[in-house]
């Protein structure tokens, strides 16, 4: 039996979608059937998600907004600020469990959708990457070629890390994986951070001394204990 269908979305049209999928399988769902989930006619489904790749994906058009205004904002040091964001990202999966769970289900179901995720995951590199060739820091000519490098690397580096805990919370969304991708977080800052400059540090030189020892002696020893 057909339901009348208009031009008011449904509170979750891409929830709604996913779980017309899963029942009917990719393939055999039309348009039609998801436009009727989602309480939309069929060319408002047309206007606003496309096709049957875009509704599957469309809380990463909202992901990568809330991103960039996340990174626009931020006050912490531009790899911290990246990897925060990612977390973010995370978060919304973590969520959105039963979504999430079922979508993993159709990307294995449907080649087209697979595709689609790749493109999708470069899309948060590029972000993540026009993001850090903006704040990282630059002062002479090899610092600018090194942060056009880190800023790619980094990039990859980061969404490939989120991916895989990701995909290891979603073989396994009873257990809590948010402090394993903190601590490979955490790893992925330290591998790209540079190394600090221990001259602008300064050095601490500890000395024990008899109070009774001539001043240049001690000195002396002081200089001695010096880089």
């Amino acid at each position: 039996m057909s339901t009348a269908t208009t031009d008011a979305p449904s509170t979750d049209p891409m929830a709604s979608a996913i779980a017309v999928f899963t029942r009917e399988g990719y393939d055999a769902t039309t348009v039609d059937a998801l436009a009727e989930a989602m309480q939309l006619s069929r060319s408002t489904f047309f206007r606003r998600f496309g096709s049957k790749d875009d509704v599957v994906f469309a809380d990463h058009e909202v992901l990568l907004q809330r991103v960039a205004a996340f990174l626009d904002s931020s006050t912490l040091p531009p790899l911290q600020a990246a990897s925060a964001a990612a977390r973010l990202v995370f978060e919304h999966h973590v969520s959105r469990r039963d979504v999430s769970v079922a979508r993993f289900g159709l990307l294995h179901e449907a080649p087209a959708l697979r595709d689609r995720e790749l493109i999708t995951s470069h899309r948060y590199e590029r972000l993540f990457a026009d993001y850090l060739r903006t704040t990282l820091p630059a002062v002479e000519r090899s610092d600018s070629d090194r942060r056009e490098f880190v800023s790619i690397a980094f990039s990859a580096a980061l969404v490939a890390v989120h991916n895989a805990v990701l995909r290891e919370w979603l073989f396994d969304p009873s257990h809590d994986f948010e402090a394993s991708l903190d601590a490979r977080l955490r790893s992925l800052v330290r591998a790209f951070s540079p190394p600090r400059d221990k001259r602008a540090e300064g050095t601490v030189v500890v000395t024990i001394f008899d109070p009774d020892a001539d001043r240049e002696v001690v000195l002396d020893s002081i200089r001695a204990a010096l880089p």
